[in-house]
């Protein structure tokens, strides 16, 4: 049985540009809301002998100035504590003030200057771009023998195209996440981002690689009806590949701690954009393309 994912292309359209300006106002009015890695600061990461309330903590180091303190509990009685940059001697007072709220140890201390994490935000943007212009050459070399009907390197463009959407709709979530619930960006989240980009285009590479044998062995034909026959021969193979992800993912969120959930939350979101991209957005779009090009060359004779 052989479905018609290609019929209702437009809606497939409509609803992913929703969501990508959707994501684009969110960023252009909440920004994103970046961990000391990136903007710069102080990490001090403490046990407890008995976990004080995050107000508590918060009362207790007020009179230091550190600006918005983020307290992120982790295990049974330690906490994360995220504040702008200090001094030696200003540490060591507030690991005093902690210990007379109650009896703590100090894990790690670690201090971030801005120009660091400029430095690192200016090497994750490059890094996330250098992968998208890596893997769209990649996938055009890659389908080089297959010109026809379509060009080899509009493979590696519908795919860019697709890799977009899978990046920015987390990033765009993690915006309004950012503004609601103080959720930063931090590195394992831009690991998660770059985990995506290898999902997805892997996703999208199986796909296209079986509608090149299905033109290779079948020939020209109609197009759109060699595109269709691909998406049904893969569909089984891409729901149960990412249900399996999924599912793992999803266990990692409630059960991982702190440290892993908003890196499996991005992962979430990622791969399911990413699964649908590579079905309702990198193929329809192969065909859309070789139609408006067909339309093009007969108004042209």
């Amino acid at each position: 049985m052989q479905f018609n994912f290609t019929k209702y292309s437009v809606i497939y359209y409509i609803f992913s540009g929703l969501l990508i300006i959707a994501a684009i106002v969110s960023l252009s009015m909440f920004g994103l809301k970046f961990g000391i890695e990136f903007a710069g600061g102080s990490n001090m990461e403490v046990n407890f002998q008995k976990t004080p309330s995050n107000d508590a903590i918060q009362s207790a180091l007020k009179s230091f100035n550190l600006g918005e303190i983020t307290v992120q509990p982790t295990g049974s009685n330690g906490a994360i504590l995220q504040f702008k940059g200090v001094d030696e001697a200003t540490h060591q007072q507030i690991l005093i003030a902690l210990n007379k709220l109650n009896p703590t140890v100090e894990k790690s201390f670690q201090y971030i200057g801005p120009s660091i994490g400029q430095e690192l935000r200016n090497k994750t943007e490059l890094a996330i771009a250098l992968a998208l212009v890596a893997i769209t050459l990649y996938i055009a070399f890659a389908f080089r023998k297959v010109s026809k009907p379509v060009s080899s390197w509009k493979y590696g463009i519908t795919s860019l195209i697709a890799l977009f959407h899978d990046v920015l709709v987390p990033i765009g979530i993690f915006s309004i996440l950012g503004k609601l619930y103080n959720i930063e960006i931090t590195i394992p989240i831009v690991a998660a981002l770059l985990t995506i980009l290898g999902f997805s285009v892997h996703d999208t590479i199986v796909i296209f690689d079986r509608i090149r044998e299905n033109i290779l062995r079948r020939g020209m034909g109609q197009f759109e009806d060699t595109v269709n026959w691909s998406l049904t021969q893969t569909l089984g193979r891409s729901i149960s590949t990412v249900l399996t992800v999924e599912f793992v993912l999803v266990s990692l969120y409630f059960l991982g701690g702190e440290t892993l959930k908003y890196f499996a939350l991005t992962l979430i979101i990622g791969i399911t954009s990413g699964a649908y991209s590579s079905i309702f957005i990198a193929s329809p779009l192969l065909v859309s393309w070789y139609k408006w090009s067909l339309k093009k060359e007969q108004k042209g004779r």
